[in-house]
């Protein structure tokens, strides 16, 4: 694609065609979504999604690797893991040497603390979602505001809130987002699960970071030069004018155009 501006026609057949490309089984592979996909039981696949979400940084390779030592930590059983988790357990010094990037051992051990506060209080992560969500919302940032809230009830060391995105002060919960679209968004192409039917893939946002923010810019599908959740939001009020119900889908597309050497 050169820089010359697209037609409304151009730039959704453009999307279209690089979101085709992209929804297909053998993406997962060499994806995060390919953690949970280890997991047939509802609540395991949450659980295993949203940490290996959590750590979605970097290297993709690293985050890969440090993923499935998480679920390695966790006996490849997360849900049973965090219900019957305690710190004195053999393998809490395991866990304590924990390290992805700025994501440590004592992060790791509260975040099982609190799915664990979660779940005792919910049959799954859905629900909780579900109880932040108003079905006049147009999109999730209250959920996500009102999961974060109930995440953080414990005590908790300070340094755990960074690695949750905190939507109340404007982020663009890009990793949450990421998480959402996998549990919330169905196809025929069974790459996101579609496991919570609560909640309509049409108030999904888009997952936005650097890289999807300057395809997006690129196409003239968003003018705010901060990627925060206002940037968030304009992006998928315009992949919206493409599809209304299932809007999220162009982030395949987002993230294929930006491996796509010819974008220009």
């Amino acid at each position: 694609m050169n820089s010359k501006i697209l037609s409304f026609a151009e730039t959704r057949d453009l999307l279209e065609e690089s979101f085709l490309l992209y929804n297909q089984p053998d993406f997962i592979v060499s994806d995060p979504i390919s953690i949970p996909h280890l997991f047939s039981k509802k609540q395991d696949i949450e659980i295993a999604g949203f940490l290996a979400a959590t750590i979605a940084w970097g290297n993709r390779s690293s985050i890969l690797t440090n993923a499935k030592r998480i679920m390695q930590l966790m006996n490849n059983t997360p849900h049973e893991f965090v219900l019957n988790f305690t710190e004195t357990q053999a393998s809490y010094s395991n866990l304590k040497n924990f390290v992805h990037r700025t994501f440590n051992g004592e992060d790791l051990i509260y975040f099982i603390l609190a799915l664990q506060h979660i779940y005792r209080e919910n049959k799954d992560m859905e629900s909780l979602f579900v109880k932040g969500y108003n079905k006049k919302d147009s999109d999730l940032k209250q959920a996500i505001a009102h999961f974060r809230n109930t995440f953080f009830e414990l005590e908790h060391p300070k340094r755990t809130q960074k690695h949750v995105a905190d939507t109340a002060k404007n982020s663009a919960a890009k990793r949450i987002n990421m998480f959402l679209r996998w549990m919330v968004r169905k196809d025929t192409k069974g790459v996101d699960f579609g496991l919570w039917k609560k909640i309509p893939a049409a108030v999904l946002s888009c997952p936005l970071d650097v890289h999807s923010g300057t395809i997006a810019r690129k196409l003239n599908l968003l003018q705010r030069t901060q990627n925060d959740w206002k940037a968030c939001a304009e992006l998928t009020a315009n992949l919206k004018l493409f599809d209304a119900n299932d809007p999220v889908k162009y982030d395949f597309a987002l993230f294929g155009l930006g491996v796509n050497k010819g974008l220009q």
